[in-house]
């Protein structure tokens, strides 16, 4: 393999740019390679290039100090680095206008994602876990990707899964992510870049855009990565439109005709209901699918198809959650009015004194709700992800169980008080 090309370099030691000088009359000894190699970066002042596309709506960027950043190096004989992240956020600082209700996924085409990959790359934005550039967000890989994603909060490793589609590594484009998230200890290796595109006809190669320390780089990178590379996951952002297109106006469209109701319902499993998936999601339907659609049918197809039908008017046996000829049609062509994204839900009540808590039934097999989706959201969040092989999602499954056993023991509870079923101060002593 040939060696990686590096950004980082250590000058000569009479180097005359005003940073070194600067620190040779302020003290005699160099800053160690493993901090950034150039004297200079004791103090690293970033002048952010204006980005022609986003002048208009982004703040200058305005000088960021950050104390050294934990290494990452390209080379794989280094090992496992560590890659310290925040948590998932909203948006900070002067360019961080926190948006009302969950975090969505405004529409963005892949040029449009790329070009803000490229605004930090050109700022040289430093590594950090806790500081937040001047557009908001947070200056971890998972902050540069959700900036580059536009989406209206900060998300980390963990969380940014459920706002992408899995896909193939033969389906990957600009713009998608290669994400790892460790479940067991997401400080030791969870790391997510942006595909950049192939750089040969082989696919052995890369151009990845990635925050990782000391800054923002765009460099070429070996498929899927330099380390834990069978463990990358390609991820397509669900809000993707075609370039100038309007919001859910994607180029997902297929010329296969209908193949008949005998293709779709409880029971199907074809490729044909993998097809009907992607086109849903196309379409505005990607927040039915906690995992991405498949070729087995389940209740996200029938809530998704549902509620395509009801973005066009159609009510009772027009609206049972079954594609027919007319909805089949009106995917497959790009026609048709698109999913309009839900209304923020209202704040959940108060239930047996604990704020928030909103009862035992909405915590059972078979349930389906946002407040599944929220309880495993902070069990990964509180070290429990482990039993989360897809992450967390808002149906109850036996992930959720396990880990809220396992939460409830850590408690010191037994028996029937750890029975995997969150009640009120389960949920109190969770959310504290």
């Amino acid at each position: 393999m040939p060696a990686p090309v590096f950004e980082e370099f250590n000058p000569a030691n009479d180097c005359e740019c005003p940073g070194c000088v600067h620190w040779r009359r302020v003290g005699p000894y160099p800053l160690p390679g493993r901090f950034g190699g150039h004297p200079a970066a004791r103090g690293v002042l970033v002048v952010a290039a204006a980005s022609a596309a986003l002048a208009a709506s982004a703040p200058t960027a305005a000088a960021h100090s950050t104390p050294p950043a934990p290494h990452r190096s390209a080379a794989p004989a280094d090992g496992e680095p560590d890659t310290p992240q925040g948590t998932k956020a909203p948006l900070h600082g002067r360019g961080g206008k926190p948006a009302p209700g969950p975090v969505t996924t405004p529409p963005i085409t892949r040029t449009e994602i790329i070009n803000r990959a490229k605004i930090w790359v050109a700022a040289k934005v430093p590594y950090s876990m806790s500081l937040y550039w001047t557009d908001g967000y947070r200056q971890d890989c998972s902050g540069y990707v959700s900036m580059a994603w536009k989406l209206t909060g900060n998300e980390w490793t963990g969380s940014l899964g459920q706002f992408g589609t899995k896909i193939t590594k033969a389906e990957l484009q600009p713009g998608d992510i290669l994400l790892f998230h460790n479940p067991d200890n997401p400080e030791k290796g969870s790391h997510v870049v942006i595909f950049g595109g192939w750089t040969d006809y082989t696919h052995t190669y890369y151009t990845a855009y990635e925050q990782t320390p000391p800054r923002t780089r765009r460099q070429s990178t070996p498929y899927a990565y330099w380390s834990n590379s069978a463990k990358y996951v390609p991820y397509r952002y669900k809000g993707l439109i075609a370039e100038g297109g309007a919001a859910g106006a994607q180029a997902v469209k297929t010329a296969v005709p209908f193949p008949g109701a005998a293709y779709f319902g409880p029971g199907a499993d074809n490729k044909y209901v993998t097809l009907l998936g992607r086109l849903l999601v196309a379409r505005g339907g990607g927040t039915h699918y906690p995992k991405g659609p498949g070729p087995v049918w389940d209740t996200a197809d029938q809530r998704a198809t549902r509620a395509f039908q009801l973005a066009q008017g159609w009510t009772g046996a027009a609206a049972d959650g079954l594609p027919g000829p007319r909805t089949w049609e009106l995917l497959a062509t790009g026609r048709g009015h698109d999913i309009k994204p839900a209304a923020a839900a209202p704040p959940a009540p108060a239930s047996h004194g604990v704020p928030g808590y909103p009862g035992k039934n909405l915590f059972r097999p078979g349930a389906t709700n946002d407040y599944v989706a929220q309880l495993g959201r902070q069990l990964v969040k509180k070290g429990f992800g482990r039993f989360y092989t897809d992450g967390p999602g808002p149906a109850w499954g036996e992930a959720d169980r396990r880990a809220v056993e396992a939460f409830q023991r850590t408690q010191g509870w037994r028996g029937g008080a750890a029975d995997g079923y969150p009640g009120p101060e389960t949920w109190r002593r969770l959310f504290l």
